[in-house]
Parts: C-alpha cells; sequence; structure tokens
C-alpha cells in the first residue's frame, strides 16, 4: 500500500508495524509518534517531521533517528515497517 501524497509530502500517518507485529509505531497527526515493542507499551515516544518520503525523528529524551517511505514501506533505521489497514 502505497501512503497518499499531501502537497510534497507523503501521508505517513496511522499504525506501521513489522512484519512479526513485534514493534507497532503510530505516527500521530499532530507529528508525534508512539511506539511500542512487545509487550511494553510507549516505549519510545517523541515527535516526528515529514519532507518529502524522508522522516526525521526526535524521541522525548533527545535521541534521533530517520526514515524513509520507499513503496509504501517505511524504512526506519534498521527497521521494516508495513502500514497496518
Amino acid at each position: 500500500m502505497r501512503g497518499t501524497v499531501e502537497g510534497d509530502h507523503v501521508d505517513v500517518v496511522g499504525m506501521w508495524v513489522t512484519a512479526d507485529g513485534h514493534i507497532r509505531q503510530e505516527l500521530l497527526p499532530d507529528g508525534r509518534y508512539d511506539e511500542a515493542r512487545g509487550e511494553r507499551r510507549s516505549a519510545y515516544t517523541g515527535r516526528y517531521t515529514v519532507t518529502g518520503s524522508h522522516l526525521d525523528y526526535i524521541d522525548d529524551t533527545g535521541f534521533t533517528a530517520t526514515g524513509d517511505i520507499r513503496d509504501g514501506v517505511l524504512h526506519h533505521e534498521h527497521l521494516v515497517l508495513y502500514r497496518e489497514r
């Protein structure tokens, strides 16, 4: 499933999940994210920005990461996440 494009930015809002379901990253419309790992809810929280199909993350502790949407798949550092329907 491809992300939709708003202006020149890909729409990333929604739930993204690894193939095994262990990691679930919810990208919220207000620019915040909430990532669960296994049974650990809100393991990581913070904010994100989107430029084109590129995402920049900064978690609430100051850690930074990046991601890119390619062919409707979110490649977030070493993770591959799929949009949940």
